[in-house]
């Protein structure tokens, strides 16, 4: 009997011409909680997005499900614990996304030191009346070339940034779990403890994952020491106080502020929408680029069909399940 593989996103259509070739695909567009708690249990196998949740009680109603396949770097829209408990394989993505999100954070803290988005809508909305009133902030705005950038998290991610910056002409410093003696010897990047990346940065961007450890990793009391400075979230948005950061914006300590993500998502009212000037908030899209897609989109198809193969995928989220359920006990095919 061929597997039954439930997509719960608009996926890129090659990858999933290679599922069909060995599993019945159905697609539940962005379904709600109650809906995956009536259908889940339809299925081997589920390829879940960002915008997926996969909550414990949809989990523990997946009585024949087999592996969740995480169509992204990050997990934490899975309940991983509650996927462990049941024998369920967890799988993630890797470095598939790394150009696609360094790029775009060198965007971001472009748009953010230069107001190309604020310049954007000021000409949209017909207030360039005279060169005046252009010129009178020109103060306010900055060159990246000569900046020091400090960089948190310093994976496949935060190495094609700094490979980036350094083309930018910035000095890199950065922290990171472990020290990384490659990226030191490629760009020059200088370790640091974290409090000491920002003191020293005149930038700091966030490319860390979402755990325990980084939860509000940028506090109230870490913003005291980006007083004067800009920061830049392509991370998660729930390394960031946001009521400390709109705080520090509104005090006028933090210089700019510029996110691809938010504590909530998605996001239609927010504070920070006040701050049109200090700010560039975009809509959780870093790595939503054709190329990138498609690379995800094989990776994931892959990552499932290697768990119903009885193989371990290197990308495995949980490798505790070994134990409670092994390879040999969920090959389909």
């Amino acid at each position: 009997m061929r597997p039954r593989v439930a997509v719960l996103f608009k996926m890129k259509s090659k990858p999933v011409e290679e599922l069909k070739k060995y599993a019945d695909v159905e697609f539940i567009l962005y379904p709600s909680v109650e809906e995956l708690k009536e259908r889940i249990g339809e299925f081997d196998g589920v390829i879940v997005s960002p915008l997926n949740t996969l909550p414990g009680d949809v989990i523990k109603r997946a009585g024949r499900l087999k592996v969740i396949s995480c169509h992204s770097a990050g997990y934490d829209h899975v309940d991983v614990e509650a996927a462990t408990r049941k024998g369920i394989y967890v799988t993630k993505v890797a470095g598939v996304l790394s150009e696609a999100v360094a790029e775009f954070a060198v965007g971001l803290t472009i748009a953010l030191l230069r107001k190309i988005a604020y310049a954007d809508r000021f000409i949209r909305s017909g207030k360039w009346d005279s060169h005046r009133t252009v010129w009178g902030g020109f103060k306010e705005i900055e060159t990246l070339y000569g900046k020091r950038v400090g960089i948190l998290g310093m994976g496949a991610i935060g190495k094609a940034i700094a490979r980036r910056m350094k083309a930018m002409g910035t000095e890199i410093f950065y922290w990171s779990r472990s020290r990384k003696p490659d990226i030191e010897e490629e760009v020059g990047a200088r370790y640091l403890p974290l409090d000491d990346v920002l003191r020293e940065s005149e930038v700091v961007i966030l490319a860390l994952p979402a755990t325990r450890e980084t939860y509000h990793i940028i506090n109230e009391e870490r913003l005291e020491l980006l007083e004067g400075k800009y920061l830049v979230n392509i991370g998660r948005g729930t390394l960031v106080d946001e009521n400390a950061i709109m705080k520090s914006l509104k005090e006028g300590k933090l210089k700019g502020y510029a996110t691809d993500v938010f504590e909530n998502e998605p996001v239609q009212e927010h504070e920070l929408f006040k701050h049109e000037w200090e700010t560039v908030l975009t809509p959780h899209y870093a790595g939503l680029s054709k190329e990138a897609m498609e690379d995800m989109g094989f990776q994931a198809v892959r990552n499932l069909l290697a768990v119903l193969r009885g193989e371990v995928p290197e990308t495995l989220v949980n490798r505790e399940v070994l134990k409670i359920r092994p390879p040999e006990k969920v090959k389909m095919l």
